[in-house]
């Protein structure tokens, strides 16, 4: 397995279909972007397998996201029937991070460890359940894996040159 077996082929999850929005087709759309309405900016948002997903021909800014109208939906029960979509867009359409700035992507296969350099595991995944970013660590011994809260306090330092991550790992993990 490389390290790049959980990264979907250079894809970057950029939002979610929410649901419909009114009764004219609109799409309610939770944005994963610092600046929510720069999805209408990338306008073609793909799928997870990178086969078209929607292309947005206008949207606004709403509570946690956007409501956007799209060329493929003209209908609210359209719209509905797409709740759930995860939206992408690919790496290569976003700006290079700045000088010790990252995408929380690229902590995917990463290596874990403590400040002492004890290796705890690699990262596996990035998950935001609606708490904020979660690490999930695969452990380097083996076993399941477990969250770190993506904190200053948990994860002191990220060196992305070094493909380290320092954790302050949880008391109740081993």
């Amino acid at each position: 397995m490389g390290a790049d077996s959980d990264n979907t082929g250079g894809l970057i999850q950029v939002g979610r279909v929410a649901g419909a929005f009114g009764v004219r087709g609109e799409v309610r759309i939770t944005s994963f972007t610092a600046e929510p309405l720069a999805l209408v900016d990338y306008k073609t948002l793909v799928r997870e397998d990178g086969s078209p997903g929607l292309t947005l021909t206008s949207g606004r800014a709403t509570k946690g996201g956007v409501v956007v109208r799209a060329k493929e939906i003209e209908t609210r029960e359209q719209a509905e029937a797409l709740r759930g979509l995860k939206l992408f867009i690919p790496r290569d359409r976003l700006p290079e991070p700045e000088e010790d700035e990252f995408y929380v992507t690229d902590l995917v296969g990463l290596t874990v460890q403590t400040a002492e350099g004890e290796v705890l595991g690699v990262v596996k995944a990035v998950q935001d359940f609606g708490a904020g970013d979660l690490l999930e660590i695969a452990p380097a011994a083996g076993g399941a894996s477990w969250y770190l809260p993506f904190t200053r306090e948990a994860v002191p330092e990220v060196r992305i040159a070094d493909g380290v991550v320092v954790a302050v790992p949880p008391e109740e993990v081993e």
